[in-house]
């Protein structure tokens, strides 16, 4: 499986970008995919999860703020990030792996298999 993200960039303090990640086949119902972001000198960090099984899932610092979404037609995972806030600056991943986790590693890098190539996300004025 081979997994692309695209559409990071500069934006301004309470503005909006919207990342999309292709994967490369149709595992769209037996999948995890999740979008984690890695801060200079910073751990990488969980950001939303999603798997037909299972409830969307968001880290503390973006509920509300973020929304994950499919498009299965297309093959893609998406992550809509509204009031955007200087401390998401960050190198955006998106990432996958067969089946299910549960609740409490479903945020954790650790357990994902498939890493798409990182897109920066600038938030600044």
């Amino acid at each position: 499986v081979q997994l692309q993200a695209s559409g990071g960039g500069w934006v301004q303090p309470g503005g909006s970008l919207r990342l999309s990640c292709k994967f490369s086949d149709n595992i769209l119902d037996y999948w995890t995919f999740g979008w984690f972001r890695q801060a200079p000198g910073k751990e990488r960090e969980g950001v939303s999860v999603f798997s037909r099984r299972d409830a969307v899932r968001y880290s503390d610092s973006v509920k509300g703020r973020f929304a994950i979404s499919t498009d299965q037609s297309k093959n893609t995972v998406d992550l809509q990030m509204n009031d955007l806030r200087p401390e998401d600056t960050a190198v955006y991943y998106c990432a996958a792996r067969k089946g299910r986790l549960v609740m409490s590693a479903r945020l954790s890098a650790a357990h994902y298999d498939y890493w798409g190539q990182g897109t920066q996300v600038t938030v600044s004025s």
